[in-house]
């Protein structure tokens, strides 16, 4: 049988190898492209280099520290007394205010005491007797008119009428209420006409200048405690305000329970402004002052692996093998950037530091900066080894060594 398709065959043959040399070329063609776009793409990206970061910086310098113990304390004042009456009895009068400043020995509150001093008065006049009869009887003595022993008996008389009369008077005074020492007077809880019994409160009486401030410390800052050290208070009553005094006592033992020591300061008051019960805050001047690199405490970066700050120096970041860029022509670069502003004149080094005693808002760095060393303040997030940065320093974190909180 003779077959009328076979010089159609060589050229089905060839068109099929055109059409899959195409394929090919095609996917030829797409890969090269992928490989030249991804690299192009790489020399771009590798020629933009880092973005410059806008950070906060200063320069690490030396501070004075004076070294301190804290606690907690409490004012108490010098003389403070709750004030009552010995005896029973009914309020007449009383002469002073709430809350008013009294001298020594001013009245306050007066009980009924007229038949007190009616029985005084008559104990007075039994005195007076005495007094007479005595006299007679050491003169008739001297005459030989009466015995000896009537004489005893006539002055043991008077000394007894005198007795008497000491107790009665004694008696009426405890009718009166009168200061006991100079200081300010509580809230009277006593109006005339109320019976009260012995020792119900009438008033409390403080002395408010000068004033104590009670704290404890650990027995491990006995050797750093001293009677005449100074002692700054503040209490939140009074923000932003501090209160200077010395040490002036110290329990002769340490607490068994907390192994702590009471300590005592003494603290002029002329405002009066604390009170006591006040709680405060107590720092103690402990040795002498110390000498320290001193940074904010935002800008160390704290990590396992230890405690690092990032330095700013100027010039270009380095290259990977280590060597730093030449700086570039400044008119160069003033064209390169928009609007004619010139790039980033700094880059940053993280480097390991040694940390110290804070204080407020400040730490101190004993080890890994030299003074003068610029250091990253804020903005460390979004910085590693080598990214060049714009410093900018209209805001500065907190730099307080005393802090103190912000009143609304």
């Amino acid at each position: 049988m003779t077959d009328y398709n076979s010089p159609r065959k060589p050229g089905l043959r060839k068109r099929l190898i055109i059409v899959i040399g195409a394929i090919v070329l095609l996917f030829v063609l797409v890969i090269g492209f992928n490989t030249f776009k991804g690299i192009m793409i790489g020399k771009f990206m590798k020629s933009m280099g880092n973005p410059p970061q806008t950070i906060s910086a200063m320069a690490a310098g030396y501070q004075e520290w004076q070294p301190h113990v804290e606690a907690f304390g409490n004012v108490r004042a010098v003389h403070g007394v709750d004030l009552s009456f010995e005896l029973a009895g009914l309020v007449e009068s009383v002469d002073v205010k709430s809350g008013a400043d009294v001298q020594k020995g001013q009245l306050l509150v007066k009980l009924v005491d007229a038949q007190d001093r009616a029985q005084l008065a008559s104990l007075q006049a039994t005195e007076r007797l005495a007094e007479l009869t005595a006299q007679r009887s050491k003169q008739q003595l001297a005459v030989q008119a009466i015995s000896k022993a009537q004489y005893d008996t006539d002055m043991a008389s008077l000394k007894s009428a005198q007795a008497n009369v000491a107790a009665q008077a004694a008696l009426v005074a405890k009718k009166t209420l009168r200061a006991p020492f100079a200081g300010r007077i509580g809230i009277i809880t006593v109006n005339p006409g109320l019976y009260i019994n012995p020792g119900t409160t009438v008033a409390t009486l403080q002395q408010l200048d000068p004033v104590y401030v009670d704290f404890t410390l650990p027995q491990s800052s006995l050797d750093q405690l001293r009677v005449g050290s100074k002692v700054e208070v503040t209490t939140d009553a009074y923000a932003g305000k501090e209160f200077t005094g010395v040490v002036s006592a110290t329990d002769p033992k340490v607490n068994t329970d907390t192994r702590n020591l009471g300590v005592e300061a003494t603290l002029p008051n002329p405002d009066k402004l604390l009170m006591p019960g006040m709680f405060t805050k107590v720092a103690v001047d402990s040795g002498s002052e110390q000498r320290y690199l001193t940074l904010p405490q935002t800008s160390v970066t704290y990590a396992p692996y230890g405690d690092t700050v990032f330095v700013v120096h100027q010039g270009e970041p380095p290259t990977s093998g280590g060597q730093q860029k030449p700086a570039a022509d400044p008119g160069a670069a003033k064209a390169a950037q928009p609007g004619g502003k010139s790039g980033p004149s700094h880059y940053v080094e993280q480097v390991l530091v040694t940390v110290g005693p804070r204080r407020g808002d400040q730490i101190a760095i004993l080890s890994g900066i030299k003074p003068g060393d610029m250091v990253v303040t804020s903005g460390q997030l979004k910085l590693k080894n080598g990214t060049p940065v714009d410093i900018n320093n209209s805001v500065q974190p907190a730099f307080n060594p005393n802090p103190r909180p912000v009143e609304e």
